[in-house]
């Protein structure tokens, strides 16, 4: 096996980025397939992101994923997309192809549904979602969303304009009507799922309670120790489930393993340390 300066470098780029458990998932990832790599977290200041992924790739680096607040910015310096990041308009994974080309992938989507179907049975077909946020976040799942055919989808942002751009960029079988916070029904959805950065500063985007009942999924798209505000904000509705994205993080982390190294490598048993990891922390 490689070692040293010989292993195939990856990372996770984003601003901020001390909170990321990207290295340590993908070092459980590596163990579990018995591969070797180096996983760093790179800080990069806002008007820095492309010089920093092009002195990452030119200095021979094999992968990076890319978080908040950087999500579209990679997806204009790809020089190629796959379907999942063409249809997001956002990309949360980089890698260089066979013939040196900048590609540019999104997992997110296919971290949330794994997340939501495979570790808790939920069924998406025919329900009526409300989503919260138009950024990157929302951009990287709407497509796998649309793709289980609910009966029709809300976004809802504080910018109206920027949510409809976001849904006449995807209309099609579904019904997906753009909304200010302000506008949102004050009726009950069967899936509520916040992808807004909102919880990074410890608040809660403006919506209804209505928005909630007992057969409402709620889903935070973020983490944190214990319960996202969120979550608490959900279960003081008594919704069916108030879910965070630690399962969403890991499955699409995954995913993007998968990509780069070929190995698909098992989730639960990361979940599960992780999960016991915050608690402890």
């Amino acid at each position: 096996m490689p070692e040293g300066n010989d292993l195939d470098r990856y990372a996770v780029i984003g601003n901020p980025i001390k909170h990321s458990k990207s290295p340590w998932i993908h070092a459980r990832f590596a163990e579990l397939t018995q591969q070797s790599l180096e996983y760093s977290a790179l800080l990069v200041e806002l008007d820095a992101f492309e010089l920093r992924v092009a002195e990452f790739f030119e200095g021979g680096g094999k992968g990076l994923n890319i978080t908040v607040p950087f999500k579209e910015r990679a997806w204009a310096m790809a020089e190629r997309h796959s379907e999942a990041a063409r249809k997001a308009g956002a990309v949360n994974t980089l890698y260089r192809g066979p013939d040196g080309a900048l590609v540019g992938e999104n997992t997110d989507g296919t971290g949330l549904l794994r997340d939501l179907k495979q570790n808790h049975g939920a069924e998406l077909s025919n329900k009526r979602i409300l989503l919260l946020g138009a950024g990157g976040a929302v951009r990287g799942v709407l497509p796998n969303l649309i793709a289980e055919s609910p009966s029709e989808i809300y976004i809802a942002n504080r910018t109206l304009a920027k949510a409809a751009a976001l849904a006449d960029s995807v209309q099609g079988k579904v019904s997906i009507r753009a909304v200010h916070f302000s506008e949102i029904p004050e009726e009950a959805f069967d899936f509520v799922i916040n992808g807004t950065s909102a919880g990074l500063q410890n608040d809660l985007p403006v919506v209804h309670s209505a928005t909630v009942s007992t057969h409402t999924w709620c889903y935070d798209m973020i983490y944190g120790v214990g319960d996202t505000k969120f979550q608490t904000w959900a279960k003081s509705l008594q919704a069916a489930k108030a879910l965070d994205g630690l399962g969403m993080l890991v499955e699409q982390a995954a995913e993007t393993f998968n990509i780069w190294r070929g190995h698909s490598p098992q989730t639960a048993p990361v979940i599960r340390q992780l999960r016991d990891m915050l608690k402890q922390a």
